[in-house]
This record gives structure tokens, sequence and C-alpha cells, in this order.
């Protein structure tokens, strides 16, 4: 394994750092009780330190319910009791920085769990339903919902209590919006901030950056509309310059998930006193198409440009279609509103595409993140309808898979029970019965696996001149062919065209995706790095 590399001193560390996404819940189960934890986090530390990831992303590891996999938050201050405490926490922060690797933590300011004290007292006629959207219903007696809004899980945004009123969640009625209007909900934010901070993070994530602000009218969606009433609402930038200034002391960097389709508005995030960085979602749903790819690559260079801000690149995460079933489906591309139970996938065609694609958003410039799983290529697992967890299968009638596909447990020792995740019980989502195919210790014996495709790539990233934030340059190349330079004679070649491609002219050939033809061709589907 790969010896860890001492942690980068300089502050710009984030801007071409390789970040790792950790979904607790199902990366590794310490204690055997079927959920994952941090005891399995941190007992795989040597693991990713061998990766070679600069930082951890973990999604939410807090007090909650999980009615929404933790994006229903309880208690930001303590650690559920299913994935550990807030002293393994501390410990885990402290092993990984040891091993070079920082860690960055998930905050959900768009809204709370129903069972945060806050939302409580509300409910019980406290002066905390100032903190929420409450509202009386329209209609003869109050009984439809206040405006026409509807939840990003499906069905209306809101719900109506036993005494008749209502309350706003964009997401599941279990996550009741904050009011961010209030000047409490602002104080307790930043004071989470600095409490994680202090704990020695060195980002944090931003959940659904661009929604925490609604028209205090709550009015209608009307489609066109100059300013939507609760999407990427001017009011949003003061709050993120105040967050800017808390981060600053402290030395820490925020990246926010910002669904934004206007590039300018998008960029208002990346500002130099406001976000950091926020996730690439055009590259993320882009298909698998030369021109396509392509022009996602130039709009997303062009719109950081002028704020000086680094592209990140992303493939998949625990909300999308893992990227080898996605590009192994006619349409490879990603939305939403398209996903249905069934839908075929040719798993050795996306596999060859997925390493392809490894190598591409590798050697882009900016910062890369990889979702868990990602460096085994695991495909999208399909979950028995009767064992589907995500509220957004429930809140659609049952016509939307969810998410659960693509948060399985992961596979770590082929001979072990249950693909050697944990040992005792069964894991919390069920394993396909081809799981122990992909696990960790069977792929590390193999050269010619995912997961040593990704160490070696992480490897020459880090140890070879021309990556980082350089420029790219665009060569000459035929259709259906992306081709580009980077500094100091760095190549990257991704054919994605029917027919093998000649090289341009180069040296030799730092890593390539699948093996060269009898003439040194890359054949289609296939990436290679090189050096001129």
């Amino acid at each position: 394994m790969a010896q860890p590399t001492p942690a980068r001193t300089d502050r710009d560390w984030w801007r071409s750092a390789v970040i790792y996404q950790v979904y607790v819940r199902s990366f590794a189960d310490g204690d055997g009780d079927g959920t994952g934890d941090l005891a399995g986090v941190r007992a795989r530390l040597p693991y990713l330190a061998g990766l070679g990831v600069d930082a951890l992303w973990f999604t939410p590891w807090y007090l909650s319910p999980l009615k929404d996999g933790g994006y229903d938050v309880a208690d930001y201050r303590a650690i559920d009791p299913a994935f550990g405490t807030l002293a393994e926490a501390e410990k885990l922060i402290a092993e990984a920085r040891e091993l070079g690797i920082r860690t960055i933590v998930d905050v959900v300011p768009n809204h709370v769990s129903d069972q945060h004290p806050w939302f409580r007292a509300a409910l019980a006629g406290g002066p905390e339903r100032e903190l929420f959207h409450f509202r009386p219903g329209r209609g003869d007696h109050g009984e439809l919902p206040p405006n026409d809004w509807r939840s990003e899980f499906g069905g209306p945004a809101w719900s109506r209590l036993p005494d008749g009123g209502w309350y706003l969640h964009l997401f599941a009625p279990e996550q009741p919006d904050l009011n961010w209007s209030h000047p409490d909900v602002r104080q307790e934010h930043e004071d989470i901030l600095r409490f994680w901070f202090e704990r020695g993070v060195a980002g944090v994530r931003v959940d659904s950056a661009a929604l925490l602000v609604k028209d205090p009218r709550l009015p209608d969606f009307v489609e066109g509309r100059d300013r939507h009433p609760y999407v990427d609402r001017d009011e949003l930038h003061d709050i993120y310059r105040s967050w800017r200034t808390v981060a600053d002391a402290y030395g820490g960097i925020f990246v926010g998930e910002v669904w934004l389709p206007d590039t300018e508005r998008f960029a208002h995030y990346l500002r130099p006193d406001e976000l950091h960085t926020a996730f690439n979602f055009s590259f993320l749903a882009c298909p698998w198409d030369a021109r396509r790819l392509r022009a996602s690559i130039d709009e997303t260079l062009a719109q950081h440009a002028p704020v000086g801000a680094p592209a990140t690149w992303v493939l998949c995460n625990h909300d999308v279609t893992r990227t080898v079933t996605r590009y192994g489906r006619e349409d490879t591309a990603f939305d939403f509103a398209t996903k249905a139970f069934g839908t075929p996938a040719d798993l050795a065609l996306g596999t060859r595409r997925a390493r392809a694609a490894a190598l591409l958003s590798l050697a882009l410039p900016g910062a890369v993140y990889i979702y868990q799983g990602e460096e085994l290529g695991l495909p999208e697992a399909d979950i028995p309808r009767d064992r589907v967890q995500d509220p957004m299968h429930f809140r659609s009638g049952g016509t939307d898979p969810g998410r659960d596909g693509c948060r399985v447990p992961l596979p770590w020792a082929a001979e072990a029970p249950y693909a050697g995740f944990g040992s005792r019980v069964e894991p919390w989502l069920p394993q396909p019965a081809g799981w122990p195919g992909y696990a960790a210790d069977r792929q590390a014996q193999d050269p010619g696996s995912m997961l040593s495709l990704y160490r070696e790539a992480l490897r020459i990233r880090r140890a070879t001149s021309g990556f980082g934030e350089t420029p790219l340059t665009w060569l000459p190349a035929p259709d259906d062919v992306l081709a580009f330079a980077r500094a100091d004679g760095l190549i990257c070649v991704v054919n994605l065209s029917d027919t093998p491609a000649r090289l341009p002219a180069h040296s030799r050939s730092l890593l390539a995706s699948g093996p060269l033809d009898d003439r040194g061709r890359l054949p289609r589907d296939t990436a290679v790095w090189l050096r001129a």
C-alpha cells in the first residue's frame, strides 16, 4: 500500500484537491450491527490514505431520526448513536489529519428535523414558531395549502397540523424549513460553523445552498417570473458573506450544493468573499458525448474564471445513479425526472466508460470529488421494493426508485460475511448477490482493477507536474475525441468514437484506462495520459 503523504500546508490545498465522499451509514460497520459508523471509518483510514485522497467529505453524521439519510438534523452538536460519539468524531478528524487527510462536514441550513428542539417547541406554541414558516391555509376552511409550491421529493411543500395550520417543507414533511429572515437562525448556524471548525474540520459542504431564503409573501410559483420565490434569492449572498468571515478566521473552506442553470448567477456564489467552491452538476449530469462534455468543460471553466474560483469535477454522489450503470444505459445523462425501475444497463460498457471518465475528470483543472465505491466500480443496485427507505420513492407514489441503489454498503472482503462490511447482521440495505466480486481486497491484488486504476491515477496526479490549476488547451482531434494539453507537456486523450484514435506525438504514456490496440491506437471509450 502506498505510504500516506503529509498534508499540504498551503491554505489553497482545496483548489486542486481530490476529495472522497463518505456516506457513513454505508462505508464500514465497526461494531457489526449492520450500520456503518465512525469506528468503521477509523479502521479504514489506511485504505483512504493509500488511495491518495486529500480530504474526506462526510454526509451528515449528526443526531437524526434518519428519515432522509441524516439530512434531517435534530442536533448539530451531537453524533447520532448509530454512528458513534462526538469524542469518536474528534478522534477521527485528528487521526485522518495525521495521515495527511483533511475533513469536511455537511451542514443542512435550509431545514431541520421535526424532532429538533426548535420545531418541537414551535408545535407547543412557543415563540420558536417564528423560526419556521407557519401559515393558515387557503379555502373556505383553511383546507388548502397556503400556496402551490411543490416538494423536491414530490407532493405539496406544506403539511397540515392538527390545529388546522400549515408549515413549509421543501423536502420531506419531517424536514420543516427554517425562516432565514430571523436573526436567531443566522446566529445559530454561525455558531454551528465555529463549533466544527474548532474541532479541526477543514471545510463545510453546504446542502441545498440556493434554497434558504424565501419571498416573505410566500406567493404562488409563476413560470417566467423575474425572481423565483425560493431559489437563488439575492438575500442569500449576505448570509454567505457573513459565513465567509467565520471560515476565514479558522482557515476553513466551503463547498456549496448549488443547482442553477444560469452560469452568471451560479458564479455569484463563488465571489472571493462568499463560498470557495461549488459542485459542478453540469458535468455530473452530462451524457457520454464528446461535444456535450467539451461544452460542459468550457462553460465550467468560463463561469469560474471571472471570480477566480477553481472548478470542481464530479461523476456521481449519494443522490444520483452510479456512473457505471448510467454510462451503460442508452440515455447516459442524469435527470431526477427520468429515473425509473428496471432501466437496462450494459455494465461492461458502463465500466469501460467509467474508467475513461475517471482519467478525464482527474486530468481537468481544479478539484475532484470521488463518491465512495466509485473507485471500486460499483454499479447501481436494484433494491427490492419492500426494502426501499428513501422518501423520494414514497413521495413519488412508488414510481421513483429513490436513491438507495447508490447507497448500498461497500464490499471490503470477498470471503467475509456481508462482503466484509460488517460481521454479525445483514446490512441496513441489502447487498446484491455479486457484491463480493467488487470487494476491495480482491481488487487490490488485481493490477487491472478499477481500484488499481484509481490508486495509480491519484499517485500520478499528486507526483506529476501539469495537473492542478494550470491552463487547459484543446488539441486538434477527430470528432468524438477529446484531446487537451495541460502544463509541462501533460496530455489527456479520451476516445468516445466507435473507431480507434491515433495518439498525438508523445514521449511516453503515463496511464491508460484500458489497453491500446495492436497498432498503438486508443480504442473506443478509453482514455490515456501522455507526456509530450
